[in-house]
């Protein structure tokens, strides 16, 4: 992501608007269809674990499916954990040059300056909150950030739209990332662990692409939501209800976890 930012950055500093428009933004397309051949590489590489490999059945995929069904209750609590996850993330990448330009009327290199910067901020955070979790578990992690983005992110929002700078940007999406990247340091460890071990990858990834699916749309249901609304700060209200959700799923979760 903080190489995109650096892309997008460089790009709408060097090149014209009327190049980039007519032709230039077809140039980070095809940056990013280089990881392609590196993606397969690692694909076809992969090594199974030794636990699976010492399996003696391996499910098929109408097992799979059938198992999935048997523990949909840990699937929809993954779908609620993670949403909160999916919607900070989108909010604070993808929709930002979007936000910044066209919403905020701030100029496009200065939100693709602040997707950057939190690309770097991600980046430092999410280790840390990861290795935090280790020490002090999951939940508490989850509960706490889930809850400061239900009281932060909306005031936040409100705060940066009354008089829009790109100093009030940044600040804003720095504090986003950093709730960002704390929930989601403990909810991924969190998320893998309370799945059962013989549906753990199959559930967990159910989970999360239904999850983005969801949280993925944030640009367009937050477009609507100023649409409809007249309000600029509504992307701040989309989070506070994707972080209630996460927090329900963080409790319930509790049970999940000790039922196995």
């Amino acid at each position: 992501m903080a190489f995109a930012g650096v892309l997008g950055y460089a790009l709408s500093s060097w090149m014209p608007l009327q190049a980039l428009e007519a032709w230039g933004w077809r140039i980070p397309l095809i940056v990013g269809c280089l990881i392609i051949p590196f993606i397969y590489m690692i694909r076809r590489t992969l090594q199974e674990t030794e636990e699976f490999a010492a399996r003696k059945h391996h499910p098929s995929p109408g097992e799979i499916y059938a198992s999935m069904l048997t523990h949909w209750r840990i699937i929809c609590t993954g779908v609620a954990m993670v949403l909160m996850t999916t919607v900070s993330f989108y909010t604070i990448t993808a929709y930002t040059p979007t936000f910044g330009k066209n919403i905020l009327k701030l100029g496009q290199s200065d939100a693709l300056l602040v997707t950057l910067c939190v690309g770097v901020s991600n980046l430092i955070w999410l280790p840390l909150m990861g290795s935090l979790s280790d020490r002090i578990g999951r939940r508490p992690l989850l509960f706490f950030f889930a809850g400061v983005a239900i009281l932060t992110a909306y005031p936040a929002m409100a705060w940066l739209v009354d008089q829009p700078t790109f100093g009030k940007l940044l600040a804003v999406e720095l504090w986003l990332s950093f709730i960002y990247a704390g929930y989601n340091g403990a909810m991924v460890v969190h998320l893998t662990e309370i799945v059962p071990v013989a549906v753990r990858t199959a559930g967990f990834s159910l989970a999360y692409s239904l999850a983005t699916t969801i949280g993925g749309s944030t640009p367009v249901i937050v477009t609507y939501l100023i649409h409809e609304t007249g309000n600029r700060a509504m992307p701040g209200a989309w989070l506070s209800v994707a972080a209630a959700v996460a927090f329900l799923g963080a409790w319930i979760s509790r049970r999940d976890a000790s039922g196995g």
